[in-house]
């Protein structure tokens, strides 16, 4: 098969991406690649349909036991064999992998890079490894944000296998992170593709210090507007992960928590619960989601600054990995930058880690289009704005903040540089917490000249005042601000400063007064939001029924595509979005009922009225008997079918209808009693005579041609 067809027969789609088929046609020319494209952008099938195609099996380098087991289940999903070994399976399970893997059984394999440097020792020159597929590959990289030193030794493969193609794939390097790559695992001539980075789906908002009371109304509202979908919260510790989950339980949603800090039992439970949908959200650590292809996830949320824009970018595309409207909403404070600051100083590669936690300051405190920001990261540049982040839809207002800037610094100045964000906050509001008195702040001149603004109007002008460069914080003295040259300047009246004008978040906003909530409850929805809501139940049963997750099943874009274009037959829903052959038949049926009835026909499809419904289910390796039964038509009806579809040639392999020696057989007799064959023919032949004659039609019709 042409890898179009692979990509239709196995994953549903009509055509690749921007990119899919000019670096597989590299790989299966034995060329080695440089994949860049972002998260949900599609890199999966770079390798995956290669790997079909091509003889032997591909070897797949992944980082984590989640990542293989969910890219395992899709694959096999659809109908491709694939495996993994890990630590997570018993050595015999591993050992039972490995011989299917050498008997021809498997096409993919996922492994570790620990793993694999173990097991490549012992093959042979002569394995048949179509091609290696480095995944995360900024993981190999000094200069990347994941760096991991065991995957330096997967340079060892090209000096194993130096004619076996190499494909890096990565969603986040930045220029110096992709010649990293490319020199650490000795890449030859590669053919490099950078996809956009742009996600357009994503809607980006960042929030600076709203308080928790305010923060928990924010994410509350993005679990209501997205009932029947998912999110994921990442936090910064993994006491701020238990403590999120627990506050959004008792706000009556339904939340876990994922770290390292839990057993790996508990883990791959919460992280079942998840892909299941048997909960709404997952708080956790950056521990969790890579890899993780659910389809569903609407909103990502980080609870603290990220310590760069590669973690950032990754974990925000894991939402509207379909391609629908999702939101990434960023909240952060002072208090995340002194933390991780500290972790960069204790990284062991602190130039490198302090550089990029500055990168994604610069970032959260954005005046202008945050698309731009992220895409110019990536070396992508655009001529305009977005229009779906918070910057693009509302603008900040801005005003001369000098006289603000004054009380601030005057009141730092005044107390010796002793005061951090939050001690300088009550300062300026004249509070009479104990430190303060303690300290004789309350007897300082500027003691409460700033008490008509409140604490977080005041966090959030304070933090814009470290951010212009009034301030300093000094890291070494408990995180104290100190003025700076310039933030002297403004004290003296020799420089002014604009600030952005603090909008408090709308208190009300996601609520709803008593009559807005009946009307709303009253409000029909469309029919194509009823038969979306419809089809979405069907995947939760199936999904439960077959044991695999639901975005297995089928994606939301793919339901969205049946809602909207609403298949009546098998024919119908093989023009469906995401619907595969070995899906189609597996699932097609429950979901083209459920439509049927919404559209008030029959639930019952008409039998025997299609031969494209017998080839779908041939093609899907189905035998005859099985598809009369499923058809409701008798086996002679069903080898009719297959008669026409050869004359078509619609199928061009025989081996499953009949064997040589059957089909020798009936054109002996035919050959013996010319006129009268059917009648000599014995029983179990006899339904097989119009599938016989088809084939000798189309030797002689192929033959004829190659003649000519």
């Amino acid at each position: 098969m042409t890898p179009k067809e692979i990509l239709k027969k196995f994953y549903g789609y009509d055509d690749f991406r921007p990119g899919q088929q000019e670096i597989i046609s590299s790989v299966m020319q034995g060329r080695d690649s440089l994949v860049l494209m972002p998260t949900g952008g599609g890199k999966s099938l770079c390798f995956q349909i290669p790997a079909i195609a091509m003889p032997g099996f591909a070897v797949v380098v992944s980082p984590l036991i989640a990542l293989m087991d969910d890219q395992t289940a899709a694959l096999q999903a659809n109908g491709i064999p694939a495996a993994a070994i890990h630590s997570g399976h018993n050595e015999l399970e591993n050992k039972n992998v490995m011989d299917n893997l050498f008997a021809g059984k498997i096409k993919l394999l996922y492994i570790s890079p620990e793993r694999l440097m173990l097991e490549i020792e012992h093959w042979p020159d002569n394995t048949p490894v179509s091609m290696f597929a480095i995944d995360e590959a900024h993981c190999i990289s000094q200069w990347g944000h994941d760096f991991r030193p065991v995957y330096t030794e997967l340079a060892r493969i090209k000096q194993k296998f130096p004619g076996t193609p190499v494909m890096a794939l990565t969603a986040t390097a930045d220029r110096l992170c992709r010649s990293d790559i490319s020199a650490c695992l000795k890449l030859h001539n590669p053919f490099v593709w950078t996809g956009s980075f742009d996600r357009p789906n994503i809607s980006l908002q960042v929030v600076s210090n709203p308080g928790m009371q305010n923060k928990m109304r924010m994410i509350s509202n993005l679990i209501r507007r997205h009932p029947n979908d998912s999110g994921v919260i990442y936090c910064l510790s993994r006491k701020s992960a238990e403590d999120m989950a627990a506050r959004i339980n008792a706000l009556g949603f339904k939340a876990v928590c994922y770290h390292a800090g839990m057993g790996s039992f508990e883990r791959a439970a919460a992280q079942r619960a998840f892909i299941n949908g048997d909960v709404q959200v997952v708080c956790a650590t950056i521990a969790f989601g890579m890899g993780i292809d659910k389809s569903n996830i609407r909103y990502v949320v980080h609870n603290n600054l990220p310590s760069n824009i590669e973690s950032y970018y990754q974990e925000i595309g894991r939402a509207g990995r379909d391609g629908l409207p999702a939101h990434a909403l960023m909240f952060y404070s002072m208090a995340d930058m002194i933390t991780l600051r500290n972790f960069a100083e204790e990284s062991g590669r602190s130039n490198v880690s302090n550089e990029k936690l500055e990168q994604m300051l610069k970032f959260a405190r954005a005046g202008v289009c945050r698309r731009r920001i992220l895409l110019s990261y990536f070396s992508e540049q655009t001529d305009h704005d977005c229009g779906n982040c918070d910057i693009c839809l509302d603008p900040p207002h801005r005003f001369d903040g000098t006289t603000l800037a004054q009380m601030a610094l005057s009141a730092s100045i005044r107390v010796n540089g002793k005061a951090g964000i939050y001690m300088l906050n009550d300062i300026l509001r004249g509070s009479m917490k104990a430190d303060i008195r303690r300290n004789g702040f309350d007897r300082i001149k500027t003691f409460g000249a700033g008490r008509d603004l409140n604490v977080s109007q005041w966090n959030h002008y304070l933090s814009q005042m470290v951010q212009l460069g009034l301030f300093e914080i000094a890291y070494d003295d408990s995180n104290h601000l100190r003025p700076t040259p310039f933030g002297m300047d403004v004290v003296y009246g020799r420089a002014k400063i604009e600030l952005a004008r603090y909008i408090p978040e709308k208190l009300n906003e996601g609520r709803k007064s008593k009559n807005n909530r009946d009307s709303a409850a009253q409000k029909i929805p469309d029919p194509e939001t009823q038969l979306l809501e419809q089809l979405k139940k069907i995947r939760t049963a199936v999904s439960q029924q077959e044991g695999i997750a639901p975005y297995l099943v089928f994606s939301d874009a793919t339901l969205l595509d049946m809602a909207r274009k609403r298949p009546k037959t098998v024919e119908d829903m093989a023009g469906i979005s995401g619907v595969g052959e070995r899906k189609l038949v597996r699932f097609g049926n429950r979901f083209i009922t459920a439509i049927r009835k919404f559209e008030g026909l029959t639930a019952t499809m008409p039998q025997g009225s299609s031969v494209k419904h017998t080839l779908i289910l041939h093609n899907s390796g189905i035998p005859v008997p099985e598809i009369a039964r499923e058809r409701g038509l008798t086996e002679n009806t069903v080898y009719g079918h297959m008669a026409k579809l050869i004359n078509e040639d619609l199928i061009t392999q025989f081996g499953t209808l009949l064997s040589r020696r059957q089909y020798e057989d009936i054109l002996r007799i035919r050959s013996e009693h010319p006129e009268d064959y059917s009648d000599f023919m014995p029983e179990n032949l006899r339904p097989l005579i119009p599938v016989a004659m088809a084939i000798l039609d189309y030797q002689q019709r192929h033959s004829t041609t190659k003649a000519t």
